[in-house]
């Protein structure tokens, strides 16, 4: 698993190790049922407090992405799918607002907003 600690990101680093391992679990890159590294492992690995891990962890397991079992370590959890993607869509839907938002207030049209949007979906 890899994790790139900005410390010159506003986030603190529990955020981004939050972030980080919520990013690989939706994307298909860590699957239910893998074993993550134990929180000394990964504060060792990064050169960060256990704490800060164990933080990130909690996080994680309070949101259901990932499983702690006493004795055998943290693993993803058997998360439903369509539970992640609404939990994705309802994030889009509140910064498309907070777009919309601006886009009224600075006089930008739908049409200009629907091609600031296709050209950022597209990467161009």
């Amino acid at each position: 698993m890899d994790i790139i600690i900005s410390n010159s990101s506003g986030k603190p680093i529990y955020e981004q190790i939050t972030e980080q391992v919520k990013n690989s679990i939706i994307t298909g890159a860590l699957q239910a049922g893998e074993a993550l590294p134990s929180m000394r492992l990964l504060a060792k690995e990064l050169h960060i407090s256990v704490i800060t891990t164990k933080r990130a962890y909690e996080d994680l397991e309070r949101e259901g992405f990932i499983e702690t079992v006493a004795g055998k370590g943290s693993f993803v959890a058997q998360k439903n799918m369509e539970f992640i993607r609404e939990e994705q869509l309802r994030k889009a839907e509140n910064l498309l607002q907070s777009a919309v938002d601006v886009a009224r207030s600075g006089g930008i049209t739908l049409d200009e907003l629907r091609e600031m949007l296709t050209l950022l979906y597209n990467g161009d």
